[in-house]
């Protein structure tokens, strides 16, 4: 049987972006971000957090801050019985500081690496997944990835699943 998942960019949608954020202390939810989470993981998607890091490639923090704070995010869920399935991040960029992270991959957003790992690992139907975040290289995975794209503009981000996710058993 294949699942359906709803995938989530981080900054920009499930947290206030502030550049480089990569310490749990730093980190502010965005109006309705843990009860959107709670709303797809009740419904029966898998929710999937998907984001590019460039603050590892860029020398900013290692690849272990990306792992903490993601931690603590789900150890946050928790308090409301909601969970994220899995992390896949982008820890490159083609102008990195550190060599061993400069280079143009297929994992970095816009790019659908991410995606296509995380639909290979849990059997994901693309027809029956969403992709929600807040810029035009998330909109552009969603479609190269054949998701439907939600894009976040403010507000609540609960109330944009409620409007835009099909609940029934699909």
């Amino acid at each position: 049987m294949e699942n359906k998942a709803v995938f989530f960019d981080r900054d920009g949608t499930l947290n206030v972006d502030i550049h480089y954020l990569h310490r749990p202390e730093d980190f502010i939810w965005i109006d309705g971000a843990k009860e959107a989470i709670k709303y797809v993981n009740d419904r029966g998607f898998l929710a999937i957090l998907v984001t590019n890091q460039s603050g590892v490639a860029r020398g900013f923090y290692p690849e272990s801050d990306v792992q903490r704070v993601y931690d603590w995010m789900n150890a946050e869920l928790g308090k409301i019985g909601a969970h994220l399935d899995a992390l896949y991040y982008c820890p490159h960029h083609p102008e990195a500081k550190l060599p061993e992270y400069r280079k143009i991959c297929t994992c970095r957003k816009p790019a659908t690496g991410l995606i296509d790992k995380a639909c290979a690992r849990f059997g994901i139907d693309r027809t029956k997944s969403y992709f929600v975040g807040d810029s035009e290289a998330d909109m552009l995975c969603a479609k190269n990835a054949g998701l439907k794209g939600l894009r976040y503009e403010g507000g609540s981000l609960r109330e944009l699943l409620v409007k835009n996710i099909i609940t029934d058993k699909m």
